[in-house]
C-alpha cells in the first residue's frame, strides 16, 4: 500500500517542478520605460511597460497571494506520459484537489496540517500497480480502491508532498533572469480582462495571459514547446482551501505500517 501512496505522492513531484519551471522563464528584472510625452493612450493596460516588466509585476503578485487553485494538464518527463491536475494550495502548506495520470483514474488529496488524506479508484491504483503482481494488484484494489487513506505529512515518502503543497515554495523559487516577453492582445480568461504575454526560447514557446484589472495575476501559462508542452490555469485567487476531514471510515497507513 505504501508503494502505491509513494506512486501517488511522484505525481505531485512532477507536477511541482514543471510549474516551477515554466514560473522560472516568466520573472523579469527589466525596468519600467518612461512613457511617452503626451500619450494619447493613458487608459492602455500596463501602459508603458514591456512585456518583460509586465511579466515581473505577475511574479511577485502571484507570489504573493494567500492561495490559488492550479488546474491543467503537463508532461510527465519519466514515463512520457501527461499528468492532469486541479489543486488548490494556500500558505499555510495546505492543499486539496485531484490528480489523474494519462487519464487513468483518479487520485483524490487533502492536505491540512500535519496530516495527508487520499483516495484512489481502481483505474488509478491498477495504472500506478502496472508490472507487479496481479494478486499484489488486487488485494490493494479491494483493500483501498474508493476509500480515504490518511497518513503524516512529516512521514518516509512524504517529503515530496509537503514541497508540493508549500505554495511559498512553488511560486517563490523560479531563478532570476530577464524576460524577454513581448506584449500581445488584450482578451479574457475565464471573463477576466487579460494581456497575452509572447516568449520563445529556441524552439520553446510560452504564452502567458495576465489579468489586467485588480492584482496582476497570472490566470493562465500555455506551452508549446515540443518536448513539454502543456497549459495552467491560475484561478481562486485568495479563497479558502476545503481542507475539511474527509467523513467516514479512513485507513491509517501508517498504523498499517504500509
Amino acid at each position: 500500500m505504501r508503494r502505491t501512496a509513494r506512486a501517488a505522492l511522484c505525481l505531485t513531484a512532477v507536477a511541482t517542478l514543471a510549474v516551477t519551471g515554466c514560473q522560472g522563464e516568466d520573472k523579469s528584472e527589466g525596468k519600467a520605460k518612461d512613457k511617452a510625452a503626451g500619450s494619447s493612450e493613458p487608459k492602455e493596460a500596463f501602459a508603458g511597460l514591456t512585456g518583460g516588466e509586465i511579466v515581473e509585476r505577475a511574479a511577485k503578485a502571484t507570489r504573493g497571494a494567500d492561495s490559488l487553485r492550479i488546474k491543467g494538464d503537463i508532461p510527465d518527463e519519466e514515463s512520457g506520459g501527461t499528468i492532469s491536475m486541479d489543486m488548490a494550495l494556500n500558505q499555510k502548506g495546505d492543499c486539496a484537489g485531484h490528480m489523474s495520470m494519462d487519464g487513468e483514474g483518479r487520485a483524490d488529496l487533502i492536505k491540512n496540517g500535519s496530516t495527508v488524506y487520499m483516495k484512489y479508484d481502481e483505474a488509478f491504483l491498477r495504472g500506478q500497480s502496472e508490472g507487479e503482481p496481479e494478486a499484489e494488484t488486487d488485494a490493494a484494489v479491494g483493500m483501498l480502491a474508493g476509500k480515504w487513506t490518511k497518513m503524516s505529512a512529516t512521514g518516509e515518502g512524504s517529503e515530496d508532498l509537503a514541497a508540493f503543497c508549500d505554495l511559498d515554495a512553488l511560486l517563490g523559487d523560479a531563478t532570476d533572469g530577464k524576460s524577454d516577453a513581448t506584449r500581445g492582445k488584450t482578451t479574457t480568461v475565464d471573463g477576466t480582462p487579460a494581456i497575452t504575454l509572447h516568449e520563445k526560447d529556441g524552439k520553446d514557446s510560452f504564452t502567458l495571459y495576465v489579468a489586467t484589472e485588480g492584482e496582476p495575476y497570472v490566470l493562465k501559462l500555455v506551452s508549446t514547446s515540443p518536448s513539454e508542452p502543456g497549459s495552467l490555469s491560475f484561478s481562486d485567487y485568495g479563497k479558502p482551501v476545503p481542507t475539511d476531514k474527509p467523513t467516514g471510515d479512513i485507513i491509517d497507513l501508517d498504523a498499517l505500517g504500509a
